[in-house]
């Protein structure tokens, strides 16, 4: 494999792309002298694999109806297998546009209107999204901070429990948190979904995404593969290898019966994987892959390195340890300010992009997500700009 050059500043601006052409109508930031670290999306072409696969496809010129893609389940079948020690089998999987759109189909199909869906705040902001629009009550269960870190917080979530929640929705590595969970928090997720009768909808779409020395992802129907009757999970190749327009994305289900309850959903709202996405992904999940995701995970770290020296060094700033993703979740309620203060600075003078905290819910207050996806002349840029944006804490 030729060595990915992820240093390449590649300029999308125009091209129909959500992160850099619409943070001017989203932050005030305008991609002209602005730095684009919302979207979680990356600035990198993938591997040259997938390019080759959209290129075979695209020089045969025919794109009608996609048969069944065995070269797609196979796929999936050993990354996880070789990556992450997690045997399944290809008839677990069922395919869905993307792994938001999973979330809402296993809403759809496993709860009912009016029902209680808890999601451990602050959390990847689309889950509140469509449980809200499919009628369902968004029931928070705020993480708890110790050491810099979120744990889980067993004794204030039970006081929370009404009797009207069905269904629990894990980050898994968390998002904007970053936190790797152990197999044995993982084991007291599952239990706790046991003892209360929920089923578990584990996102594990950052799985590939750990930075080195952390500790390693366990999947949680590797951990806790005593509750297969009530777990799913949500697995897409889109997250580490940048192919997120594809819309493609997974429920790996072992139990038939919860399996056949997801069927029925898809079935009933028509929803079948198209011609390109299954192609890209099988590209992607190969040795070629693999041998790109090693460095893309060295590369992101060595950013990860820069920004959170040059944050923590600003008085008020604090950037949450980073074990998994390329999102940095950064606290600025040291600074004493209000958040329209400290996001005119990052907006209106450093020009930067970030998604604001209390979109992920309650314990997002006073924070900021910053997406590290990007060349690290960028990450550079972007210190230097915060530094001087704030150089009167100095």
């Amino acid at each position: 494999m030729t060595k990915p050059d992820f240093d390449e500043l590649i300029d999308r601006v125009g091209t129909d792309c959500n992160k850099w052409d619409d943070m001017q109508a989203a932050f005030g930031v305008s991609p002209e002298d602005g730095i684009a670290m919302w979207v979680a999306d990356m600035d990198f072409r993938p591997p040259a694999s997938v390019q080759r696969a959209i290129e075979q496809i695209a020089a045969h010129g025919v794109y009608g109806y996609p048969s069944a893609n065995d070269a797609y389940l196979q796929a999936i079948r050993w990354w996880m297998e070789t990556r992450h020690g997690w045997q399944t089998q290809p008839e677990w999987v069922l395919t869905a546009h993307g792994l938001v759109n999973a979330t809402g189909i296993c809403i759809d199909a496993l709860t009912q209107a009016g029902d209680g869906v808890i999601l451990m705040t602050p959390v990847y902001h689309a889950f509140a999204r469509v449980t809200r629009a499919a009628g369902r009550d968004v029931v928070e269960f705020p993480l708890k901070l110790e050491d810099g870190a979120y744990r889980l917080d067993w004794e204030g979530w039970a006081a929370r429990m009404t009797g009207r929640e069905k269904m629990l929705i894990l980050c898994s590595p968390h998002n904007p948190g970053g936190r790797v969970w152990s197999a044995q928090e993982l084991r007291e997720i599952a239990a706790f979904c046991e003892a209360h009768d929920l089923i578990l909808v584990s996102d594990e779409i950052h799985a590939d995404l750990v930075m080195p020395g952390a500790p390693r992802h366990t999947v949680t129907a590797v951990a806790a593969p005593e509750i297969a009757s009530r777990l799913i999970t949500l697995t897409a190749a889109t997250k580490t290898f940048n192919i997120a327009g594809a819309h493609i994305g997974n429920m790996i289900v072992a139990d038939e019966a919860l399996r056949e309850q997801l069927k029925r959903r898809m079935m009933a709202q028509g929803v079948s994987p198209g011609m390109f996405g299954p192609a890209m992904v099988a590209a992607a999940y190969s040795p070629e892959g693999a041998e790109w995701v090693d460095a893309l995970v060295e590369y992101l770290d060595g950013n990860r390195r820069i920004f959170d020296e040059g944050v923590n060094a600003i008085p008020g700033l604090r950037s949450m340890p980073l074990e998994a993703t390329y999102l940095a979740w950064v606290d600025f309620t040291g600074t004493g300010m209000t958040p329209e203060e400290f996001t005119a600075r990052v907006q209106g003078t450093a020009r930067i992009a970030a998604n604001h905290g209390p979109s992920f819910g309650q314990g997002g207050e006073g924070h900021l997500r910053f997406n590290l996806a990007t060349p690290r002349a960028r990450v550079v840029e972007a210190v230097e700009r915060l530094k001087r944006a704030f150089g009167d804490l100095q």
